[in-house]
């Protein structure tokens, strides 16, 4: 899965980034999921959309793009609000930052027990916040599904062996 995240306010560049994001991913069969703006979702294609803390609700982004969108949402460091957004019908939860992140300084943290704790709500779990080869099998041994990572990836010297990097995680935890 891809995430577009950007901050901006120029949109028209976001929307011609998203909808080349949303043509290239359809083309891998790799979901395209846009950051808090469901109207960018709907317009350039998108799998879906992740919400947070100040975005529009579950049902709303729902109803916006439709039954089969993937709609995701940030827990930060809160079992309750994991369980509402379960109750609401997300269908990914994100949970972190977990470690410190120059993406997001400011993040509130969360600890690895808060992915255990989650399990019991039968969605898949994502895992976000200074994320690293090094530091991401221990999420995934904690309960993570997902891990979520920029700058191990993108800021790496060799992307490509990054991410077989953190495929190798995954490849890991799929054989046990």
């Amino acid at each position: 899965m891809l995430q577009y995240r950007d901050k901006t306010h120029d949109a028209v560049r976001r929307l011609r980034e998203a909808f080349a994001l949303s043509e290239s991913c359809r083309e891998f069969e790799v979901p395209l999921i846009i950051n808090d703006d469901v109207e960018l979702a709907l317009a350039s294609g998108a799998a879906g959309v992740h919400l947070g803390e100040g975005d529009s609700g579950i049902a709303a982004a729902r109803a916006a793009l439709g039954a089969n969108a993937i709609i995701g949402v940030s827990c930060y460091d809160s079992l309750q609000r994991a369980r509402k957004a379960a109750a609401a019908g997300a269908d990914y939860l994100a949970f972190g930052a977990f470690f410190p992140s120059a993406t997001k300084p400011g993040a509130r943290h969360a600890k690895p027990e808060l992915l255990r704790d989650a399990r019991e709500l039968g969605l898949p779990l994502v895992a976000i916040g200074g994320i690293t080869v090094e530091n991401g099998g221990s999420l995934i041994a904690a309960g993570a599904d997902y891990l979520a990572v920029i700058s191990a990836l993108f800021g790496a010297r060799d992307v490509r062996a990054a991410a077989q990097g953190f495929a190798a995680l995954s490849a890991q935890r799929d054989s046990e």
